[in-house]
């Protein structure tokens, strides 16, 4: 059995940085996730895709975000149950938990921190005949490799930041950028729309708005697609790949039976804090919610750094928490 403080089910780049706030409080980490590697959406989805809105980054590939986390944590020493997937938690008598996954690992852990990002997620797709014919043939629901895509013409259907942040990128990359999205605006962040729109202007990109996807054309590999704006009007355009991006559907799996209070495949938390219901429960980043909150990385970064103070209590319940700086003590004081 492995015996840790903290065992962090998520590791995502918010279960990350859950690592480094533990760490200075000298609590130990052991990540458990799913995935095959660490990175959550990031390394799964779209490790190539930039990212605008962390601190002190301008711009940064997702991977590289994680590289950085792996860095920054390194000192701290935690460990990991990757490609696995917690099915049960027993509660011990003195309040600890033992957590088993689906490998039957067993973790013993004073404190349980879920950082699960969206739960297990699959892409939303198109209601389309004959897509299933084309997965994996043309058409794809993430971006991992952008030079799949260099000088072919490629369609991106979505109006969130991720359709809107992969037009601005592939522009450089494809032969051609061919954005489709339903509505006459975005979703996404108004500055990455803005972008997309001056690119449309200067001829970088084709923007397509009040359309749908219709129907798919190829001969075992896709190569057309056709659209239907909002006059009924068909669009054909000629294609090597079709990337709809219409987001995640997630789903909590065994989370969802372990008596935690749930709203809309979200965990409910209490802010000061985010505990769950459930004594020695957290839950931070995209899979907890509450009043005004913002899926951002960023945010799920805050929350870590409260959640650990207030775990503090349960790992060590007999000292006070001293709160210090980094920047008088450093990292290796802690």
């Amino acid at each position: 059995m492995i015996t840790t403080d903290i065992c962090i089910i998520g590791a995502g780049p918010v279960g990350l940085f859950a690592v480094f706030e533990a760490g200075l409080l000298k609590m130990r980490c052991h990540l458990i996730d799913a995935l095959p590697q660490v990175g959550g959406q990031l390394s799964e989805i779209y490790p190539q895709k930039p990212i605008y809105d962390i601190p002190g980054y301008p711009e940064v590939k997702a991977q590289e975000l994680v590289d950085n986390l792996m860095e920054q944590i390194k000192p701290f020493n935690p460990t990991f149950s990757l490609g696995e997937r917690v099915d049960h938690i027993t509660k011990q008598e003195d309040g600890a938990y033992v957590l088993t996954t689906s490998d039957k690992t067993k973790v013993h852990a004073q404190v349980i921190v879920i950082a699960g990002g969206l739960g297990c997620f699959e892409p939303r797709k198109p209601v389309l005949e004959n897509l299933e014919k084309f997965e994996g043939k043309g058409i794809t629901y993430m971006v991992k490799n952008p030079e799949t895509f260099r000088n072919k013409k490629v369609v991106l259907a979505g109006g969130g930041d991720s359709a809107l942040d992969w037009a601005i990128y592939l522009a450089d990359v494809a032969e051609r950028v061919t954005l489709v999205h339903r509505n006459e605006t975005f979703r996404g962040a108004p500055d990455s729309a803005s972008k997309v729109f001056d690119l449309a202007n200067n001829g970088k990109i084709d923007l397509i708005l009040s359309a749908n996807l219709k129907s798919l054309g190829g001969n075992g590999k896709l190569d057309s697609i056709t659209l239907e704006n909002k006059a009924k009007e068909e669009i054909v355009l000629n294609i090597d790949y079709l990337i709809p991006l219409f987001g995640l559907s997630p789903k909590l799996g065994p989370i969802a039976d372990w008596g935690l209070t749930i709203d809309k495949n979200a965990i409910e938390v209490d802010t000061r804090d985010y505990s769950t219901g459930v004594e020695r429960i957290y839950a931070i980043g995209d899979i907890n919610t509450y009043e005004g909150k913002l899926k951002l990385i960023l945010c799920g970064f805050h929350e870590a750094a409260i959640m650990m103070h207030s775990a503090f209590k349960y790992v060590y319940p007999d000292q006070k928490l001293s709160f210090k700086y980094t920047t008088v003590n450093g990292v290796n004081s802690f």
